[in-house]
């Protein structure tokens, strides 16, 4: 039986399908396009917090962001469903897409949120989402990018410390393929306001000196 807990082998992954997902192109909430790339002064960036559904809500609200999506990356499958994903057999974990204006927030700020906002010591989970879905990540376009990242991780374990918590599990590397999850998934909070949302922090602020 699949430990959901266990990351799959890339041997015993799903291999999914050379079709890419349909999505309706139009952000539900402010009309930007899903599927565009940055433009001039835009960079973009993978999160991975537990459910995509509360992450992608935070994110769209911040100054700033131009455009959000879900879907998922840091896996094996091409191409998955979310079914396939929930399964535990693709590898993949549940990320936003954040396409961002550097001129009005910058990247610094966003990791101050991203680790602010969830629980990034769980390992496979958030809360009681259980599974390599739920994984914390952070996957990057850039080498400044990633150190950056790595960078706000050092210091918000030492904030972690100096509060007696766990070490930072989160996932950080180079994005590989991001594959956007079914039209309604993409900003679910906003279509269904009481759905589920297990957004939460531990109540540790990230160093607001280091913020950028």
């Amino acid at each position: 039986m699949l430990n959901k807990q266990t990351m799959i082998s890339i041997e015993d992954a799903l291999p999914g399908r050379e079709a890419s997902m349909q999505i309706d192109d139009t952000h539900f909430v402010n009309q930007s396009s899903l599927t565009a790339s940055p433009q001039a002064h835009q960079q973009q960036i993978l999160f991975g917090m537990g459910c995509f559904w509360g992450t992608e809500r935070f994110f769209w609200q911040l100054e700033g962001v131009i455009s959000t999506s879900v879907g998922y990356a840091g896996g094996y499958t091409q191409n998955p469903t979310y079914d396939e994903v929930c399964s535990g057999k693709t590898g993949h974990t549940e990320v936003v897409r954040v396409i961002f204006d550097e001129r009005v927030i910058s990247l610094e700020q966003l990791l101050a949120a991203f680790w602010e906002k969830h629980d990034p010591t769980q390992g496979m989970r958030q809360g009681n989402d259980l599974g390599t879905q739920y994984r914390s990540a952070i996957y990057t376009y850039s080498q400044e990018q990633l150190e950056v990242a790595e960078k706000s991780k050092t210091q918000y374990q030492q904030a972690l410390q100096e509060d007696q918590r766990a070490a930072i599990t989160t996932e950080i590397q180079a994005a590989g393929p991001y594959y956007f999850a079914e039209t309604y998934h993409q900003q679910y909070l906003a279509k269904n306001p009481n759905g589920y949302c297990g957004l939460g922090g531990t109540g540790v602020c990230f160093p607001p000196s280091l913020q950028g």
